[in-house]
């Protein structure tokens, strides 16, 4: 017997995958800003946001959706809480990295998302989403990652994940994905503006072709694309196949920064895209 996808589940499979390596390209960006901008993660963390929420701006206008102020009128505590979780989602990652090294912090930060998100959607957890979690586990740890246990450090992982979580549960089943994007990084943005200016804003001047892809591609196009696929697909699916996202970056690693996967890397980006698949199916 076949297992046929319904041609909704499909558009939206097919919208978070996009998401997924949308997302994937933010870090090699945003590593990329720390060289080069003179920023801190607190600073493009901002930018990120508000320069994603100006491309969705622009989308509005061309696309003619005009009520923006009647969509934040209507539920404006659903758009800051949105807001919340961007800026949260941040800075507890950025937080975590000092205390605990980035393996750790992006193994508990990325992989209890998909967690939080079945239990705040009550959906099942499903032994393909704990498979997705061992996979990004060895994929990252199996490269060379280390870290330490610091309680601070898993804490600020944990939020992070719960960042993540929030904003993606407030953003199922919203009729107009790009208009609620634009106002949940609005929102995010003026959250991180003061402790952003505190450590300086002003991006050196080479850098403004990165902070505006970081804003469209990985940002404005990444949410967007996986709001449009909360509609169609459970919201604990699409954490599992938007976890591409380390897939893409592992490769743009290896081939634009000479980075090189081992044995075990390579036996967790498999036991990853198995989850993927065996979670996608489910719909």
């Amino acid at each position: 017997m076949h297992h046929r996808l319904a041609p909704s589940s499909a558009r939206g499979l097919l919208y978070v995958a996009v998401a997924g390596i949308a997302w994937g390209t933010g870090g090699p960006t945003g590593a990329l800003l720390f060289q080069h901008s003179g920023l801190n993660s607190t600073a493009i963390s901002f930018w990120r946001l508000l320069g994603g929420a100006v491309w969705l701006a622009a989308a509005c206008r061309l696309l003619g959706r005009n009520r923006i102020g009647h969509h934040f009128t209507a539920a404006p505590l659903r758009y800051l809480l949105s807001g919340v979780g961007l800026a949260v989602c941040q800075l507890g990652y950025f937080a975590a990295i000092p205390r605990v090294g980035i393996a750790v912090a992006t193994v508990v930060s990325l992989g209890v998302g998909p967690l939080f998100i079945a239990l705040g959607a009550r959906e099942r957890i499903t032994g393909a989403l704990l498979l997705a979690v061992l996979g990004l586990a060895l994929l990252v740890w199996g490269n060379g990652g280390s870290g330490s246990a610091s309680i601070p450090g898993i804490a600020f992982s944990l939020v992070s994940g719960a960042g993540y979580a929030l904003s993606t549960l407030l953003n199922r089943n919203q009729q107009d994905p790009v208009t609620s994007a634009m106002l949940g990084f609005t929102a995010g943005a003026l959250i991180l503006l003061p402790l952003a200016i505190t450590a300086g804003i002003t991006p050196s001047s080479s850098s403004w072709p990165l902070i505006a892809y970081f804003g469209l591609v990985p940002t404005a196009l990444a949410y967007t694309t996986f709001y449009l696929g909360l509609k169609a697909i459970r919201a604990s699916t699409a954490a599992v196949v938007a976890l591409v996202e380390p897939l893409l970056a592992a490769l743009i690693g290896v081939l634009a920064f000479n980075e090189h996967l081992t044995p075990l890397s390579l036996v967790g980006a498999a036991v990853l895209l198995i989850a993927v698949v065996l979670q996608a199916r489910r719909e």
